[in-house]
């Protein structure tokens, strides 16, 4: 699919945390299908507006794409001579910059706008989290939110783990105890969490599950859950003392799930290039 407002689509992908490599004509020489200055915006699996095709916008979308598959976060140069290596009629040069322009972030879904939550949203937006932010009391949220941090208010708390994006970061940290099992009820249900973690102490840890394997989840979902949240390392209670703790956890999961998927990917293409 190819738009030409591609200014649009970099703010729409900004906004879904959707990375995406911009590719350039910085310069041409001769016939090209495009003059200087042309962009064309590629995400793993779409392509914005357009080099004007060819070989020469196919092997710019693989670059684009092996970069985004490596998590490259810096740019390159290419040139290429349109009729010796690409075979394209035209015949001319053409000099292509690819640069990562989007850096690709998680989806948290935090629940509850307690102290704790709002000193943990400030350390969260300087990471690569697009935060969505759940309570019942519109009242309780900051009247300016960081960048990145969208304010959910909700009547029904449990029922928005429904509408959440597979793999997404879960923390569970609302002033209500029964609220709280209900939404790790719901959360362990959905089974695909990439963190789950739910304030408290080991006293409620112990009740939880006890509630929890009455509903029928087992020691391998219970497992799954992360109570209580941050780093053991930690011992602080004052809110800015567990938002970082809590924020160095997240960052050593996210770090920890980008390496296995950086691996997965590397071998996904190496067997491709020896098909």
């Amino acid at each position: 699919m190819f738009k030409d407002n591609w200014i649009q689509i970099l703010a729409e992908l900004e906004q879904k945390g959707e990375p995406c490599v911009m590719v350039t004509v910085v310069e041409h020489k001769g016939s090209t299908p495009r003059d200087s200055g042309t962009k064309m915006l590629v995400t793993e699996s779409g392509c914005y507006a357009t080099i004007g095709g060819g070989h020469l916008e196919y092997k710019a979308l693989e670059l684009a794409r092996k970069m985004l598959a490596g998590g490259e976060q810096q740019m390159c140069v290419e040139r290429f001579n349109l009729g010796a290596n690409l075979g394209q009629c035209c015949g001319g040069m053409a000099t292509i910059m690819l640069e990562p322009v989007v850096r690709p972030r998680h989806h948290l879904v935090l629940f509850g706008a307690g102290h704790v939550a709002k000193a943990l949203v400030h350390v969260l937006a300087t990471l690569p989290f697009r935060i969505t932010w759940v309570d019942s009391r519109a009242e309780e949220f900051p009247a300016e939110l960081p960048e990145g941090v969208t304010a959910l208010v909700s009547d029904e708390p449990v029922d928005e783990v429904t509408e959440q994006p597979p793999g997404s970061y879960y923390l569970v940290m609302t002033h209500n105890h029964q609220l709280d099992l209900e939404l790790c009820a719901r959360i362990l249900k959905r089974g695909d969490a990439r963190y789950f973690g739910v304030i408290g102490s080991r006293t409620k840890r112990k009740r939880f599950d006890y509630r929890l394997r009455e509903r029928g989840f087992d020691d391998a979902a219970l497992a799954s859950m992360v109570c209580p949240i941050g780093l053991p390392e930690v011992a602080g209670k004052h809110p800015a003392e567990i938002a970082v703790s809590v924020a160095g956890q997240l960052i050593s999961a996210y770090q920890a799930g980008d390496a296995i998927k950086a691996q997965e990917t590397a071998s996904a293409m190496l067997q491709t290039e020896h098909a």
